[in-house]
């Protein structure tokens, strides 16, 4: 009973009336809060821009404060090199501080500053390229003396040894010079003699490829009779074969030895050629003993005892030595019974 006392009791009236005031309320609200939030937007956006220009004016402060520091330390340099200007002047007894009387005439009308400064920077960077002063320069340069003295005599006792072997040098040059050109000489005239005995005929010399003797090369030039070969390549393997044996023999008779090997020299040779050989082995067998290997018969004959090698069994060597004097005795002593 009572809900519908109290609904009877409510106007249509009452209620829109209510409902308008309460959307007015609401409009006016919604406007104070766009309001509101307006100025936040805008305090905001101020407050950004603030803080742009505080982080500007900190960029330009660090600068400035830089700046200011270093001008606090030129200040300071500027101090410490006036005080130690003042104070080499005083020791050096030429003014005291303050005092520019001697510098009157130094002080020139129409100097500036700018030049003054340039001076003082020049006059500045030669004293500090001199350095520091070095107490111990005298010991070191009496200690640099003695080493100059002891390197230079050093330096003396090397050039007169290298003076010494260039002239040892030279020396020896000369007297192996003249000792090969001897040599040379000598052994060219014994090839030159040995050569026609060997070939019955011809002429051979040694010619050399060079001006100078001691790196000089030498080239065999030998003509057997009857030919006009230019070089020895053309000559064949027997004449070849006599053409080294006259050398060798030729360079043997420079210095003779007590014993001579020969090992199958003439292996290559004809029996004229070989007679020839043999020959020679004979005059010179007057002076020199001879051993040679030998399988030519006409060679063999020559000797004055032979040594063989057998083989009468399969893989049995036997040597045979034979006296040949011995044996044309006993030969003679069959004739003769």
């Amino acid at each position: 009973m009572t809900a519908r006392t109290e609904l009877g009791g409510i106007s249509d009236v009452v209620l829109q009336e209510q409902l308008h005031t309460a959307l007015a309320s609401r409009q006016a609200c919604e406007l104070v809060l766009v309001t509101r939030r307006q100025a936040l937007e805008t305090a905001q956006t101020d407050l950004r821009a603030q803080d742009e220009q505080r982080l500007s004016l900190e960029q330009g402060v660090n600068p400035l404060r830089e700046k200011i520091n270093e001008l606090k330390l030129k200040a300071q340099a500027a101090a410490l090199s006036q005080a130690q200007y003042v104070e080499r002047l005083a020791e050096a007894h030429i003014v005291s501080e303050g005092d520019e009387a001697p510098f009157v005439d130094e002080l020139k009308k129409g100097l500036r500053d700018s030049t003054l400064l340039g001076e003082i920077t020049r006059l500045t960077a030669e004293i500090e390229a001199l350095g520091a002063v070095n107490l111990a320069a005298l010991d070191e340069l009496a200690t640099a003396s003695e080493r100059k003295g002891f390197l230079d005599m050093q330096s003396t006792d090397l050039a007169q040894a290298i003076s010494t072997l260039e002239d040892a040098i030279r020396r020896i040059d000369r007297e192996t010079r003249e000792q090969l050109q001897e040599t040379y000489n000598t052994v060219n005239k014994h090839f030159g003699t040995l050569f026609p005995q060997l070939f019955g005929g011809g002429e051979a010399k040694l010619l050399l490829t060079g001006e100078e003797i001691l790196d000089a090369g030498i080239q065999i030039m030998a003509q057997p009779p009857g030919k006009k070969n230019a070089t020895i390549h053309l000559l064949s393997g027997g004449e070849k074969a006599l053409t080294a044996i006259a050398l060798v023999f030729a360079l043997f008779q420079l210095n003779p030895a007590p014993f001579c090997m020969l090992d199958e020299v003439d292996a290559p040779l004809d029996d004229s050629n070989t007679v020839r050989f043999c020959e020679m082995v004979k005059r010179m067998s007057l002076q020199t003993q001879f051993i040679f290997i030998s399988h030519n018969k006409i060679a063999m004959e020559m000797a004055q005892q032979l040594i063989g090698v057998t083989m009468q069994e399969q893989g049995v060597s036997r040597v045979v030595e034979v006296d040949i004097q011995e044996a044309l005795r006993l030969a003679d002593i069959q004739q003769a019974a």
